[in-house]
């Protein structure tokens, strides 16, 4: 059974560059590749949610924020 699919709309000077892409990169097709590029973004978006970080980790990059004078 095949999937349900949606319609997006892209500008095209951005689908000739995603064209470009996918061409260069060998996949068959441009639509190919733009499920490819939005599946690995949205896979590293979910993972990074899932990250923490120690109290530690977090006191050491406040104070390298304070050094660079991002915080007070």
């Amino acid at each position: 059974m095949k999937e349900e699919t949606k319609i997006i709309i892209l500008p095209a000077k951005l689908y000739n560059r995603l064209e470009e892409r996918a061409r260069l990169s060998g996949f068959d097709s441009t639509n190919e590749y733009v499920i490819f590029v939005v599946e690995e973004i949205l896979n590293e978006e979910e993972k990074a949610e899932h990250v923490t970080i120690s109290k530690a980790e977090e006191e050491k990059i406040r104070k390298r924020l304070r050094e660079l004078g991002y915080l007070d």
